[in-house]
């Protein structure tokens, strides 16, 4: 194998293995976001994974349903697009803004 292969090959190893860490610390990180003016709340981690989801009991009003659904939607996305914002931005500072097929 040729030197410049050969570091090519270690260099791409280094970045998986700095990925893998990434993606572990992530999964550590958590944003909030909430809806309502803040009646709901959704907690979600940097694996896009919903933590807690909590619900101020003023916002429940059983003659309309629809609009609690509406407002933990809205929460739930914005925590999932801060999220994906995140560790974006994270991964942006290991490839220095490379864009790498199948990675955010």
């Amino acid at each position: 194998m040729s030197k410049g292969l050969a570091g090519m090959m270690k260099q791409a190893q280094k970045m998986q293995t700095q990925m893998a860490k990434l993606q572990e610390e992530a999964a550590k990180k958590t944003v909030e976001a909430s809806s309502g003016g803040g009646m709901i709340t959704a907690v979600v981690n940097g694996k896009q994974q919903l933590l807690s989801l909590k619900i101020e009991e003023a916002v429940v009003d059983p003659s309309d349903i629809e609009m609690l659904q509406d407002l933990i939607v809205a929460a739930i996305n914005e925590a999932m697009k801060q999220s994906q914002d995140m560790v974006a931005s994270e991964m942006n500072k290991l490839t220095g803004g490379m864009k790498i097929p199948g990675l955010f």
